[in-house]
């Protein structure tokens, strides 16, 4: 008879290979959890697990602030205020050099603070600013890097769905990770900025200087950005402040998004049939995979993986931050194979209690494996992100576009560097609100 440990490591193996096969994620996760524990221990533990598991997990209070969040994203983009949110970026620096492409960082970073996907945020964005910088005689290769690249703040600027599973997972506060990721996600941000700047300035012709606006230009394409702004002050302040928790403030978010695209007719009620549907899909598929991964992590507690992985790092003696670039290689290699969120509900219940030992914060933990999973989404051959913008971009080549990407993948790294080196960039507003 096989031991747990075996059937552990054939179970990871088996999740690996039907995550390859484009299984669905939280369908994996349940297969080869409820499978395991069916193995390893019986038939009736394995129905008692999952029935228990499922009621628990997608029944919690907490898990409530998904479909309100979703909900809130799909309405920005379905009313398009994220052209409002380009149209002022591209006002104030569209004249300069690359100034499109930057005002396409910013626009993403805008629209990240209310979609919380950064597939949405790449292809409502990628939407607006391609045909722009298209016509304005841009590269594709920065055109195009820009747009995947911005799309990846999605999931580090609030609110974020890899921080919402990865509180659910580990049992930390959603609020103080949303705030943690503040800071970074405005560093990202300028980063790629400065990528596009170091471009534009090394190649003038891969963004030429767009025409200049008039300060009226820019005060009324500001002015009309506002209401969504607006939600994002109200919403992402409310949880900082401590006026909302996070469920209340997604409440008062969608409420408010919902509210302004039906006063100001950007919405009509026809248009909410597609929206509640898209926003009933996302929310399963979600719940699915937090479901998945409750069945999956008892499992992984039976097979005895999680101890002796992190018993086995502990014996190698190699330090606190050279097991920290391990897990990280670990991760930046999975994610060049598989999607983002996939890969941080797999390897959170072995990584995570590893992390804890070596004494470092989870909370700064989450914003690096959100990093980390972002670098993923622009890393070949997978790159979700390169995918959805070659879906926007159909002529432009695949190839043209990873190169493209490459330069805001060092961007990446250097930010993820200077967040190990500086924890406090990520901590220092959560830790705020403790006191």
């Amino acid at each position: 008879m096989m031991s747990e440990t075996i059937v552990g490591v054939w179970g990871i193996a088996g999740l690996f290979l039907c995550l390859a096969l484009r299984i669905p994620v939280g369908l994996s996760l349940l297969l080869i959890g409820f499978g395991g524990i069916w193995v390893i221990d019986d038939l009736k533990t394995a129905v008692a697990t999952m029935s228990a598991e499922t009621y628990g997990s997608v029944s919690s209070y907490s898990m409530s602030v998904v479909p309100l969040f979703v909900l809130m994203g799909n309405v920005a983009g379905a009313a398009g205020y994220s052209q409002k949110l380009y149209d002022a970026a591209h006002s104030w620096i569209g004249r300069l050099r690359g100034g499109l492409s930057s005002a396409t960082i910013l626009g993403c970073a805008a629209f990240a603070a209310v979609s919380g996907s950064s597939v949405a945020t790449a292809v409502t964005i990628g939407k607006v600013a391609l045909p722009q910088m298209k016509r304005f005689g841009y590269a594709d290769g920065l055109a195009t890097g820009s747009v995947a690249a911005g799309g990846t703040l999605g999931i580090l600027i609030p609110p974020s769905t890899g921080f919402v599973l990865y509180a659910i997972l580990t049992e930390e506060s959603i609020g103080k990770l949303f705030i943690a990721g503040i800071v970074p996600g405005l560093l990202l941000s300028s980063l790629f900025v400065a990528v596009i700047a170091l471009t534009t300035f090394l190649h003038p012709e891969q963004g030429p200087a767009g025409p200049a606006t008039s300060w009226k230009e820019k005060l009324i394409a500001s002015g009309n950005a506002m209401p969504l702004v607006s939600v994002i002050l109200v919403s992402i302040g409310g949880i900082y402040l401590g006026v909302f928790t996070p469920v209340e403030a997604a409440g008062v978010g969608a409420a408010m998004v919902t509210t302004m695209a039906i006063l100001s007719r950007r919405i009509g009620w026809r248009d909410f049939g597609p929206i509640l549907s898209e926003t009933v899909t996302m929310t399963a598929m979600l719940y699915l995979i937090v479901i998945g991964a409750y069945v999956f992590g008892p499992f992984l507690s039976l097979t005895h993986i999680p101890q002796t992985l992190g018993s086995g790092l502990r014996d190698l003696g190699l330090g606190a931050y050279s097991t920290l670039f391990l897990i990280i290689a670990g991760y930046i290699i999975l994610g060049m194979f598989f999607d983002g969120l996939a890969m941080l509900v797999v390897t959170l219940p072995i990584v995570f209690p590893i992390i804890t030992a070596l004494g470092f914060d989870p909370i700064w933990f989450g914003v690096v494996a959100v990093i980390v999973i972002e670098m993923g989404l622009i890393t070949p051959p997978v790159g979700l992100n390169v995918f959805v913008v070659k879906a926007v971009a159909a002529d432009v080549p695949m190839a043209t576009i990873f190169r493209g990407v490459f330069p805001f993948w060092i961007a990446m790294a250097a930010c993820l560097l200077l967040l190990i080196a500086v924890p406090q960039l990520a901590l220092f507003l959560p830790n705020q609100m403790s006191n």
